[in-house]
């Protein structure tokens, strides 16, 4: 990157990545050179509220923003037990960035607190695209598939994800392992 180019960082768990999503970094691109990706909560899967693998969202991603007109890098990254330690945690899995685009209010206060540029990120309609909103038309059965790019939809099929989804959510199968 040269001189006066600015890398932005956004985070989300993207269970599934949906227009919501897409809307927010088509956005970001629009305002910097450079945007670092990270696929958050990636040690989770096969739960009701975190179905797929850090590996299948990164596909998503991958496959999604495959047109982006700037360069972009998408990154899995855990979870840490520790708040305090989180954005050092993150810095140290990514390229370096100078700004961070958030609504999460933890995420903003703790970027902010590091000394980070934190920027809102644009809005989208959040009831009509949200992860919770797409996971329980899937259990339901209801159309959920226009509520995500095509490109997911063929990821999601391929790994049979509506099938894992409904058995990670029946009652019995909440206890831990």
């Amino acid at each position: 990157m040269g001189p006066g180019m600015v890398r932005a960082f956004y985070i989300g768990r993207f269970q599934p990545y949906h227009f919501g999503h897409h809307a927010i970094i088509k956005q970001i691109a629009e305002e910097v050179d450079e945007l670092v990706v990270g696929v958050g909560s990636a040690q989770k899967s096969h739960e009701p509220t975190d179905p797929f693998t850090a590996g299948e969202r990164v596909l998503m991603l991958y496959n999604a923003l495959e047109n982006l007109p700037i360069r972009h890098y998408v990154l899995p990254i855990e979870d840490v037990r520790y708040n305090s330690i989180w954005v050092h945690h993150v810095a140290s899995r990514t390229p370096n960035f100078e700004v961070v685009y958030s609504n999460n209010p933890l995420v903003i206060q703790l970027f902010r607190e590091a000394g980070f540029c934190v920027k809102e990120s644009p809005l989208y309609i959040r009831e009509r695209y949200s992860g919770t909103e797409i996971r329980r038309r899937m259990i339901a059965g209801e159309k959920w598939e226009h509520l995500v790019p095509k490109s997911v939809v063929e990821v999601i099929k391929e790994i049979d994800g509506v099938t894992r989804l409904r058995n990670v959510s029946a009652s019995d199968s909440n206890s831990s392992l």
